[in-house]
């Protein structure tokens, strides 16, 4: 039997008391009322987390939402934890109140015995260093001028994605389906690695990068939650874990600290290119390896800290934009109506088809001016966020949400996917209608997806921590999918139809990887 399966039952039985201390006398003392939520018991926290883990926490809320409305409270140990997913009180808390939810919470426990901190663009408390972090990758790497650098390497990646498709999935409706998912992965992969580190690696290294980042969020997220609850306990009962969790983590360092001290010597030697023109004169470890933090001596990031910001940047950009696409093309694949339709617009702004259709490819440009395209990306996202939840905020002083009581220090999460799904704002909000943002007057009319004027969705969040890169991660999402479409007309597999089962990881994916036929374009 699992030693943690005698640890919980032992701290109910013999602990029931704390449960006043602990919870009531501080709460009960402060004017207004805590959100509703389940009971709770010593140390533990809601009683929820007895026969649920963390890792699961979205279906219990649900629960909790369809019976106490759109504001619900947990306790996870001592910590208070809440929940919204009505999106006007979102827009209050995160938009017209936004300094005061702009912090984030420390780094979990289980997080912390791995030796990972909270310098990160994601994870950093609203501060000098967070903004300095920011502005250093919002203001040269992410700025649209930088961007536009990159072109050349996207039109790179595009011919690679439409090669290995076309290899891989055969050029005939005979070929055998097969999934996609690991191809959208690996040229996600290869584009922000070479973004990250300035060096074009060959197919093992990025598939290696590619390997080292899933295996290590897929790791932390579903089997390192058991150190959060009395990690000076835990960190003796699950040491195995924790020495798998280290290994991991000396793995993606034996793979990124080599690539940053070659670009070390590159800014050493004043930028010079290799004579192999594998490297790019200018990469996100450039910007990085510029940086002093005056809060702590005007010292440079140390290597730890340089790798942790790496894997943030190419989390964001592979992880998020590989589900994002699978999503997409299972919608495009299950709707050829729709599918139909954007073809048409491309063509019309392309001069013809793919393969021997004529035209050119679809360029950066093109889509600029692609309305139909934007929409089907937007539907994507509406209906299937990546994220269903943001990451957590962390009330910096006591606020008033939806007529609760937000105590300081109170974390806070933000349900996307509920609110992109909520029937009382949308039409019809589980079927996929891309015409929902064009038509005068319909639900989804000049949505404003930064959440500034108002939110109906937000997949990359709102406020003042809003995902900095959601400019180039639409640029890439439409793109690719522009030009995916534009080459091969994309049909469901006879006896292996699009299942929308969603599988959660460390982000919400397909549970049943996408299977197509591919069927290269002629006019």
């Amino acid at each position: 039997m699992d030693v943690w399966q005698l640890f919980v039952p032992a701290i109910v039985i013999l602990l029931p008391l704390l449960r006043l201390i602990l919870f009531r006398r501080g709460d009960d003392g402060r004017r207004g009322r805590l959100p509703p939520g389940p009971p709770a018991v010593p140390l533990l926290g809601s009683t929820v987390w007895l026969t649920n883990s963390l890792y699961d926490a979205e279906p219990v809320v649900q629960r909790l939402m369809s019976r106490h409305g759109p504001v619900v409270s947990l306790r996870f140990g001592s910590q208070l934890l809440v929940f919204v997913a009505d999106r006007r009180l979102a827009h209050a808390a995160l938009v017209e109140s936004g300094a005061s939810l702009a912090d984030r919470p420390s780094q979990a426990a289980s997080a912390r015995l791995v030796g990972e901190g909270d310098t990160m663009n994601s994870r950093a408390s609203y501060g000098p260093v967070w903004r300095l972090l920011r502005r250093n990758l919002v203001a040269d790497t992410l700025h649209p001028s930088r961007v536009h650098l990159f072109a050349p390497v996207r039109a790179r990646v595009r011919r690679l994605l439409v090669d290995r498709l076309r290899e891989e999935h055969g050029e005939a409706e005979a070929a055998a389906p097969r999934s996609v998912v690991e191809t959208f992965q690996y040229a996600m992969s290869f584009l922000l690695v070479l973004m990250c580190f300035g060096e074009q690696l060959d197919e093992d290294a990025v598939r290696a990068i590619g390997a080292a980042e899933r295996d290590t969020m897929l790791y932390m997220s579903s089997e390192m939650g058991i150190f959060n609850f009395f990690p000076a306990i835990t960190r003796h009962l699950f040491r195995g874990r924790l020495q798998k969790a280290h290994a991991l983590r000396r793995r993606k360092e034996e793979l990124f600290v080599p690539l940053i001290n070659s670009r070390r010597e590159y800014k050493k030697n004043g930028g010079e290119p290799k004579k192999e023109a594998t490297t790019f004169t200018h990469s996100y470890v450039d910007n990085l390896l510029d940086i002093n933090l005056p809060e702590d001596g005007n010292r440079a990031l140390t290597d730890d800290e340089l790798v942790m910001l790496c894997s943030e940047f190419l989390v964001a950009g592979t992880d998020s934009t590989s589900a994002a696409l699978q999503w997409i093309m299972a919608e495009l694949v299950k709707n050829p109506s729709i599918q139909s339709k954007l073809y048409e617009e491309i063509k019309s702004k392309t001069g013809g088809g793919g393969g021997g259709g004529g035209g050119h490819e679809v360029s950066e440009e093109d889509v600029h001016d692609m309305p139909y395209l934007k929409a089907v990306v937007l539907e994507g996202l509406r209906k299937h966020p990546p994220a269903h939840m943001l990451l957590p905020h962390k009330a910096a002083e006591d606020m008033d949400v939806g007529g609760y009581l937000i105590p300081k220090g109170t974390i806070v999460n933000f349900m996307v996917a509920e609110m992109g799904r909520d029937e009382k704002e949308w039409e019809k909000p589980m079927e996929f209608m891309p015409e929902r943002f064009l038509r005068p007057c319909g639900d989804g009319e000049r949505v404003d997806i930064t959440g500034n004027k108002g939110i109906r969705m937000m997949p990359f969040g709102v406020g003042r921590r809003i995902c900095p890169g959601l400019g180039i991660a639409m640029l890439h999402l439409e793109y690719f999918v522009a030009n995916m479409v534009r080459e091969f007309e994309w049909k469901e597999v006879a006896g292996d139809e699009v299942d929308f089962a969603e599988k959660r990881e460390f982000n919400t994916v397909m549970a049943k990887p996408l299977r197509v036929r591919l069927v290269p374009r002629s006019t």
